[in-house]
């Protein structure tokens, strides 16, 4: 029989800390070796409002505010390509052990111990190789940043209301939520998520948890009237709403979700610009995985009296990939990256699993999680070693997307760059192979054949 949880002000949660933050360290120690890589180069190398704080304040209001003052504050500090990665690591950690702390207050009933749940849950949150592009990736830094400060206003949402500290609920965990929407607009679901915990890990009704969260819906209502009076944000939204029709839109998302779903299994087809089509109607293929997805969102919301841990796992997921995937379009149809805190729901699910059978069998539970964690971690490992060079990163995407004429495109240019001509042009020409309308690549071809693109000299911007 399933048994509530004690509530617990302060978890004693060193070891289990102690062992998450030990195991993200290993997983990514290599992950110092990448440099930077596709977008990284636009937004934090390039991008002249990054460059210094005063360029960065000169450059206010603008978009994504904080993100852009943590890439001034690398720049600032002087330490180059490893202070980004140290940065973006330490964020990792961060939210491992945030989600750690939030999972160990779980109210409602468990199989098993919570502190287990827990603490395999961020584990295979940590560990999972899918979160390298939010992590090794550099420009990544976005979705985990706005991660950061949506773990944290929740977990202060929560005790606040616990402890009854008024300041906490409706003060700073309000504030971290703006910190998020000032990150990525990608947190505007967090007001959902704290009615999802409210209505799974304590059993609360629809009607309190309005009440709990108006303070945050008169957030998210602010920044939409701030963001609407930005030329930027207004621009962001008018060419994502021109990027293709509604019924195109909502086609390549149910692909999109399956196919963001199925990464989370096959961690050896992780792929950092996986190019998925516009798809124009209906396909079968695409009728069953928009049935089979309708099946385990409603298996979601009808678990939500009997089933509080299948529900919060379950809409989780969903929830934190509606903002990305759904109905407002962008310029790629997904990317890996769009998993990093959807992943939490899954790894809950694990975890209560890892809980049920410790109760039980705990030398069997011990080892199917330290098989599981260390073919994580070995995977991640494996995955860091693709950030080595551009060579190496555009390779691999061009192996998992041979149709993919962008990266064809990027592998030559990153090719020519090396100083690898012969195999630069080859590059090329398969780019214009798969898209011959690929502007970019039929002029990369024409300076590296004029002799103008090849190896980047001392005071080019790409040595960084």
């Amino acid at each position: 029989m399933w048994q509530p949880q004690r509530p617990e002000a302060r978890p004693v949660m060193v070891m289990p800390a102690a062992l998450l933050l030990a195991a993200g360290l290993l997983a990514y120690a290599n992950a110092f070796r990448g440099g930077f890589q596709f977008d990284d180069w636009n937004v934090i190398v390039q991008d002249p409002r990054v460059q210094s704080l005063a360029a960065w304040r000169a450059s206010m209001p603008g978009i994504r505010p904080l993100l852009k003052l943590s890439y001034a504050l690398n720049h600032a500090s002087g330490l180059g390509l490893a202070g980004f990665h140290a940065v973006n690591l330490a964020i990792h950690l961060a939210n491992g052990l945030l989600l750690l702390a939030l999972l160990r207050r779980w109210r409602g009933s468990l199989p098993g111990s919570s502190a287990v749940a827990a603490t395999v849950a961020a584990l295979l949150f940590v560990l999972h190789p899918v979160q390298t592009e939010a992590v090794t990736y550099l420009s990544g830094r976005s979705t985990s940043l706005a991660a950061l400060f949506g773990l944290s206003s929740l977990l202060a949402w929560v005790d606040g209301l616990r402890l009854q500290r008024a300041w906490l609920a409706w003060g700073l965990s309000p504030l971290l939520f703006a910190a998020a929407l000032a990150t990525r607009e990608t947190a505007v679901v967090l007001p959902l998520a704290l009615l999802l915990w409210r209505a799974t890990a304590e059993s609360g009704g629809l009607a309190s948890g309005l009440r709990a969260t108006v303070v945050h819906w008169g957030v998210l209502l602010l920044a939409a009237a701030a963001a609407w009076m930005l030329p930027e944000y207004r621009n962001f939204f008018a060419t994502s709403l021109e990027a293709r029709s509604l019924a195109a839109q909502l086609a390549s998302q149910v692909n999109a979700v399956a196919y963001l779903a199925g990464q989370l299994l096959r961690i050896d087809r992780l792929n950092a610009d996986p190019m998925l089509p516009v798809l124009a109607g209906a396909t079968p293929r695409l009728v069953i995985e928009g049935l089979v997805l309708a099946v385990v969102l409603l298996c979601g919301v009808f678990a939500l009296r009997r089933r509080p841990v299948l529900a919060f796992a379950l809409l989780w997921f969903f929830l934190w990939l509606a903002p990305t995937n759904s109905l407002l379009p962008r310029l790629d149809v997904a990317n890996d990256r769009q998993l990093y805190l959807a992943l939490a729901g899954p790894a809950w699910l694990a975890g209560v699993a890892a809980a049920w059978l410790w109760s039980r069998r705990r030398a069997a539970a011990l080892l199917a999680t330290t098989i599981v964690a260390a073919g994580l971690l070995l995977a991640t490992v494996a995955r860091n070693r693709i950030y080595a060079s551009e060579t190496i990163f555009w390779t691999d995407v061009v192996a998992k997307t041979p149709g993919n004429s962008r990266a064809w495109n990027n592998l030559g240019h990153a090719l020519a760059i090396a100083g690898h001509r012969e195999a630069a042009a080859q590059a090329l020409l398969e780019a214009l192979a798969v898209d011959p309308g690929n502007s970019r690549a039929a002029v990369n071809l024409a300076l590296l054949r004029a002799g103008r693109l090849g190896p980047a000299a001392p005071g080019d911007p790409r040595v960084f």
